[in-house]
């Protein structure tokens, strides 16, 4: 019988197979698709998944260039420029990498840690009992497996199959075109700004809404510019999701803008992107298990792209449901211990729709918003009111639930501490003592112990890096031990 099997080699399902690999477990990977993809998806990383990825030595190899990420000077949120750079211990970090880079270096990353991928090869069914999962799929026997995560996106067929439910609101009233495009250099600032004559100036990467709609000019380093342009579904338009041309994105930016914008095919070979896409989806599955049958990513939420959280939101529930899961296949979690996954994770999906569903809103065209617009601007303005959005944004604000344990980390994100990045590399729970006096005792073959002398106090940190148990002396620590990690 096989331990996991993840439906779904995109990012997500790959981080989970990475993550239960570390952990000593073997999945099996389905895809779908017999090859990767071409189609251009999301653009980068937004939020504390590009620190995460760097505690597992993986920044780097997305990066190309050395060291440890660095965080974003500014941002936007709801087409408003968000200015971090005053924000002490600013918490948002960015980075542009295609998402096919992201799935390819996650593939590598999964072959070296010994992890099967099938691809061409879709579920078809699944039936499940109280000691294992048969998955039916196609092109091969079927698949008992102790396991079944779906990590097949939006419109998942495991999801489906397991019965989960997936409430939430469809809205067919805005249309957007997308395209990867080329533009007269002379428009083009040495900063990266496009400037429109009659209408003014499009900052690199932010949104601009005007009060007909909103428009995107992002410079991608190394590839042709994209830009974008979203509007109310105009009485009349008979459109549907499918390819746009150059042409109907030109006339779109002239709605928007009240200005011509001359937009001509790309440059350079493809694939290139033309994308038209009607309405959209928010939803949020209404539990993220159904038994032996798990949701990760996409299959778990969807919502709107604006702000770019799907990759921080998706890869983050992959690494909180890895060392669990894991620590159930392998007979050691304690009771209820995967049910920790959906009553950590579902809040924060819920945040995110949140969010995105009131950025929808504040970009709208019309005079009403404009003066919402107005009033959120003054609050955005105070350092506090910017502090609020960017931990929002990165999900620096997520703080678990710890029941027993007390202390100003608790329940959060790890700090950094020197060492940090190559220790947690392992994806082992760690204790950082920097009294040198604590011990683990019969949990030493399962929970590493470093030194940490510039903390004021001790950290026991789960394999995701968020603090179990704060301390100066061992007090509650062998309970944390047992609470998360199971019984020694």
């Amino acid at each position: 019988m096989i331990d996991v099997v993840i439906a779904g080699a995109g990012p997500n399902g790959l981080m989970l197979a990475c993550e239960l690999a570390l952990a000593g477990v073997r999945p099996l990977v389905l895809e779908r698709l017999p090859e990767p993809t071409t189609e251009q998806r999301a653009n980068g990383l937004v939020g504390q998944v590009i620190r995460m990825l760097d505690r597992r030595g993986l920044y780097e190899r997305l990066a190309g260039t050395p060291g440890p990420p660095r965080p974003a000077p500014g941002f936007t949120f709801a087409a408003f420029p968000l200015d971090l750079h005053d924000l002490p211990d600013n918490p948002l970090y960015t980075m542009l990498v295609p998402q096919r880079r992201i799935e390819q270096m996650l593939t590598e990353r999964a072959a070296e840690l010994g992890v099967t991928i099938h691809r061409g090869h879709e579920v078809l069914g699944l039936t499940q009992n109280e000691r294992s999962v048969t998955v039916e799929v196609a092109g091969m026997a079927p698949i008992e497996a102790a396991y079944l995560v779906g990590a097949d996106g939006g419109h998942s067929v495991v999801r489906k199959f397991a019965g989960i439910a997936f409430p939430g609101v469809t809205k067919d009233d805005t249309v957007s075109r997308t395209a990867h495009v080329s533009v007269p250099a002379s428009m083009v600032d040495a900063h990266g700004a496009l400037h429109v004559p009659g209408f003014g100036v499009l900052p690199p990467f932010l949104h601009t809404r005007t009060e007909q709609g909103l428009i995107a000019w992002a410079p991608m380093p190394g590839r042709a510019p994209l830009v974008s342009v979203g509007e109310r579904h105009r009485p009349g338009d008979d459109v549907g999701d499918g390819e746009t041309s150059i042409a109907e994105l030109r006339a779109a930016a002239g709605r928007v803008l009240g200005a011509d914008l001359p937009l001509d095919a790309p440059d350079g070979p493809g694939p290139h992107l033309l994308r038209r896409a009607v309405g959209g989806n928010t939803r949020l599955a209404s539990a993220y298990r159904a038994g032996r049958v798990l949701l990760v990513g996409d299959a778990a939420h969807v919502h709107s792209a604006i702000g770019g959280p799907g990759l921080n939101l998706g890869l983050q529930d992959a690494i909180n449901l890895g060392w669990k899961l894991a620590a159930e296949v392998l007979g050691h979690a304690p009771v209820g211990l995967l049910d920790t996954y959906e009553s950590e994770r579902r809040p924060v999906g819920r945040r995110v729709t949140m969010h995105t569903r009131a950025q929808s809103v504040l970009i709208g065209p019309g005079g009403e918003v404009t003066a919402l617009r107005e009033l959120v601007g003054e609050l955005l303005a105070l350092p506090q009111g910017r502090r609020h959005i960017a931990e929002l944004i990165s999900g620096a604000d997520i703080r678990y639930d710890t029941p027993g344990a007390e202390g100003p980390h608790v329940g959060r994100w790890a700090p950094d501490v020197p060492g940090l990045r190559e220790l947690t590399r392992s994806a082992r729970p760690l204790l950082l003592d920097p009294t040198g006096r604590l011990d683990v005792g019969p949990w030493a073959g399962r929970v590493d112990v470093a030194a940490a002398p510039g903390l004021p106090a001790a950290l026991l940190l789960r394999p995701d890096c968020y603090v179990a148990w704060e301390g100066t002396t061992g007090d509650g620590l062998p309970e944390a031990m047992a609470t998360w990690f199971g019984k020694p």
